[in-house]
């Protein structure tokens, strides 16, 4: 099931006809009982709001100079709202930083009709769909992964860098430009906070990839990633 789909994804020949497949992806039994799950139950906070509740396409310019790679929706975040890294303190720590680089139109990410924009930078995560604990499966990543494979080839003519938001995004990166031929040092680069080194892609051109600790609450509120951090990693990819 997987081959053939990655087959399909494979024949799509824009970023809009990929966030069109992605949407209407129920690929994970387990995934997508989970969105709909939290689509009907809600949080409080937002009982009286529709919920999103399908999978989540990328969200940017789609001739991106930097492609931001992140896990997977939020369960209350992008499940709800319908837009990757918004609705919730992750995304206002994403949006606020790219806004100070000059990607982002705001500095907030809110909604889906909140006329944000990006310009120069896409973001995309490794898994489409909001998982339980934030932990898909290996084989939930899998079924997931043509999906990657195929925005990053799209985007490929504009990329200059990526910036990875943790160490599942990290390995889920290094994995998908393996596969797309792009030579990767050996030994494969750990994951770790300012962590960056260039890979050279099939067109024989170089790239950055930059590491960055997810703007995951456990991260934000204890300290461990900061604003002058996440600022100075994503100048670093620049």
């Amino acid at each position: 099931m997987v081959a053939n789909k990655s087959s399909g994804v494979k024949k799509l020949k824009t970023i809009a006809d990929l966030d069109k497949a992605i949407i209407k992806c129920a690929n994970c039994a387990r995934l997508v009982s989970w969105r709909n799950e939290v689509a009907i139950t809600k949080r409080k906070a937002y009982a009286d709001q529709d919920y999103w509740g399908k999978a989540v396409p990328g969200f940017g310019d789609p001739k991106a100079k930097l492609v931001v790679v992140g896990l997977a929706p939020g369960a209350h975040g992008a499940n709800r709202t319908g837009r990757i890294f918004t609705g919730d303190s992750s995304g206002d720590w994403l949006y606020r930083a790219l806004h100070k680089a000059g990607f982002a139109k705001i500095p907030t990410s809110t909604s889906i009709d909140d006329g944000q924009e990006l310009k120069g930078a896409r973001i995309i995560c490794a898994v489409r769909c909001a998982p339980p604990d934030n932990k898909p499966s290996t084989q939930e990543r899998e079924n997931c992964s043509p999906f990657m494979q195929r925005e990053i080839e799209l985007l490929l003519p504009t990329t200059n860098s990526y910036l990875a938001l943790g160490k599942f995004a990290w390995d889920a990166l290094i994995t998908q430009l393996a596969e797309l031929e792009f030579t990767i040092p050996t030994p494969k680069p750990k994951f770790g906070h300012g962590v960056k080194f260039d890979v050279v892609g099939p067109d024989g051109i170089k790239r950055k990839v930059v590491g960055s600790y997810h703007v995951s609450q456990q991260n934000t509120f204890t300290g461990k990633l900061t604003e002058k951090m996440l600022d100075k990693v994503i100048k670093d990819a620049l």
